[in-house]
């Protein structure tokens, strides 16, 4: 049985090991996208939905999403500093961005992944 820290250690060589490999490949243009939701609720399966169909829509074969639940991984929560949740976290490219609430305003995420300007 692995315990919280083994799990957290874990999962932490893994988002570094994407996040290696994203830099690695600068011209694909890939996106490191993570995710964190507290269980199956009705705005966790929202936002883990309004994400994947922007990503597939603006990004086909361009990101790698990751999805964490803080109920199953409460750890990554203090270590990623998730005050509430869902929160998607653009890590590349840069810079660093933060989304709080399910993600249903399609332009403000697309503006937060640099995907769209916020320029009328």
């Amino acid at each position: 049985m692995k315990t919280k820290t083994t799990r957290a250690k874990a999962t932490r060589t893994q988002s570094t090991a994407m996040f290696e490999q994203a830099l690695a490949e600068p011209d694909k243009g890939a996106y490191v996208l993570r995710l964190y939701l507290t269980g199956a609720s009705p705005r966790s399966l929202r936002a883990v939905e309004n994400v994947k169909t922007l990503c597939e829509q603006y990004l086909p074969g361009r990101y790698k999403l990751e999805v964490v639940d803080l109920y199953q991984q409460p750890e990554q929560a203090q270590a990623a500093q998730i005050i509430a949740t869902p929160t998607l976290v653009k890590e590349l490219p840069t810079p660093l961005r933060r989304l709080i609430g399910d993600l249903s305003d399609p332009d403000r995420v697309l503006i937060a992944l640099n995907l769209k300007s916020n320029k009328v």
